[in-house]
């Protein structure tokens, strides 16, 4: 590991409890203290964005005054994510309905995107919506770095991830793809615990800067974008404790590392896979039988290359 990271580790990796809430609402309570908005991305998730929801705005939102809004994207359920949502107290907003001008395509890239466009938040804090037993430090852990210390800009969630009875994996993704890519390719974020990991808070002036893979691709880029745009030390990590979600199978895992991979290869080269496109095989009734599907390929512009988004802020 570079000696440069090491000492990145000892001033930029926090625990969720070096920041308690009080600290936070003093930090948060200034005539100048930036606004919080939490997004949560989902799709069919009607088992968990309720809790999650809840455990926000009542901690959060009710009890403190620390997250100004909470906005649930649904990327086209068919289940019942948009009502459980709403009755838990999130704005719930279609994203087919932001941006019609551009033609919304499927992926997780594509809705943290969008959902620049309808929140105003300085901060902009991503939760994924499939998490389990949720805690309300995955919000206020991540967000405390950027009230407290204005030279922080980016801050990702870090965690134990138990796979089955098996505890601390970083997942499996992150420990077959994108760690041993980082580490090769871009060994400043080598510290980074959980790279891939779908909660971090981002400052809005950092976000609009950067471009957005449309995919899974999503995470690494906008962490290798925004090495290059701030530097190492304006980038963080916090403890959160231990997440746990629903797992993805191999074949989901496959597509998911291709994306990734497309997603550093066109860091690295800035030009286009020659073949993008990933063959996986399923056992049929009379063999093996292959399945080829496309491999995330489109980038979103920054957004403040947006019209629409550049008059909604002006106004």
């Amino acid at each position: 590991m570079l000696e440069e990271v090491e000492r990145w580790l000892t001033r930029r990796s926090w625990s969720a409890a070096d920041r308690p809430l009080d600290r936070l609402l003093e930090a948060g309570n200034g005539a100048n203290a930036p606004s919080v908005s939490v997004v949560l991305p989902a799709l069919n998730e009607a088992g968990t964005v309720g809790d999650i929801v809840t455990t926000i705005r009542r901690e959060l939102m009710e009890k403190v005054q620390l997250v100004d809004e909470l906005v649930v994207i649904d990327s086209g359920s068919t289940d019942a994510t948009t009502e459980v949502a709403r009755r838990a107290g999130a704005r719930v907003v279609h994203r087919d309905a932001i941006l019609p001008r551009i033609p919304a395509v499927p992926g997780k890239g594509e809705v943290l995107w969008r959902s620049l466009l309808v929140t105003g938040g300085d901060i902009v804090c991503f939760i994924d919506a499939d998490l389990k037993d949720f805690s309300a430090d995955f919000v206020s852990g991540i967000v405390g770095p950027l009230l407290t210390d204005p030279s922080v800009q980016f801050v990702k969630a870090m965690y134990d991830r138990p796979f089955g009875d098996t505890t601390g994996q970083g997942g499996r993704v992150t420990e077959m793809v994108a760690r041993p890519l980082l580490n090769l390719h871009w060994p400043q974020l080598a510290g980074f615990v959980q790279p891939l990991g779908g909660e971090y808070a981002v400052r809005r002036s950092l976000l609009e800067r950067l471009p957005f893979p449309v995919g899974y691709g999503v995470e690494l880029g906008l962490l290798v974008d925004a090495l290059h745009t701030v530097g190492l030390d304006a980038l963080a990590q916090v403890d959160v404790g231990v997440r746990k979600h629903r797992h993805q199978d191999g074949q989901a895992l496959g597509r998911m590392a291709a994306a990734i991979y497309r997603t550093a290869q066109l860091r690295l080269s800035r030009g286009h896979l020659v073949r993008p496109s990933l063959t996986q095989f399923e056992r049929g009734e009379h063999g093996f039988v292959p399945h080829t599907y496309p491999v995330d390929t489109e980038e979103r512009p920054p957004m403040r290359e947006i019209e629409e988004y550049v008059s909604r802020r002006a106004a």
